[in-house]
């Protein structure tokens, strides 16, 4: 972001959240790097892969992304200081809901690609969170119970209707948050120039 460069949000880029771990940084790189590869005709995107790639660099390297955290901070208003009464729960929880976004996306995408056989197994599941048997356990349990997921004949993993609609719904409020911080940013730099 130095040398006159505009800013770019790598968080964005990754569909990450600014202060998840490292696994999840890393997970959401590999999953977008696979897409975005010129190896995938049908998703290949070059440019995409490019700036997936330029994302990731510049946020695994704890004294980088520290850097780039103050850039950041100063272009989104996003703070990155810990409230007093924030504990490891709370961020565990974060991770948690980034965690369950990515295997609702994951296995919509499946039902989206192979309607007849959606079904995803858990290891595949497990692989690309890189989490333990026991943290994507957890994960299945709270999605199932929401009904958002369910054990198939084989005894894979689908998604439902109710997670298809909740997909959606996420998206859709994902879009309307990121048109209301660009509206945001338009407003702010006229303002600053008047």
């Amino acid at each position: 972001m130095t040398n006159g460069q505009s800013f770019v949000d790598f968080y964005s880029l990754l569909q990450v959240h600014p202060q998840c771990d490292l696994k999840t940084l890393e997970a959401a790189y590999r999953d977008l790097a696979k897409t975005y590869h010129p190896d995938h005709p049908e998703t290949a995107d070059t440019d995409k892969f490019r700036r997936v790639l330029e994302a990731y660099r510049a946020l695994k390297n704890p004294a980088e992304r520290e850097k780039y955290n103050v850039d950041y901070a100063i272009h989104t208003g996003f703070s990155f200081e810990i409230p007093v009464n924030e504990t490891e729960s709370e961020r565990v929880a974060l991770s948690d809901d980034e965690a369950h976004r990515k295997i609702l996306l994951y296995l919509y995408k499946r039902r989206r690609e192979i309607a007849s056989d959606a079904g995803v197994g858990q290891y595949s599941l497990q692989q690309m969170l890189y989490c333990s048997e026991e943290s994507l356990e957890f994960h299945i349990w709270y999605l199932r119970g929401k009904g958002f997921v369910e054990f198939t004949q084989d005894g894979t993993l689908a998604i439902t209707v109710a997670g298809v609609d909740h997909v959606i719904s996420m998206s859709q409020t994902h879009v309307r948050e990121k048109l209301q911080i660009e509206q945001s940013r338009d407003s702010g730099g006229e303002t600053d120039e008047d």
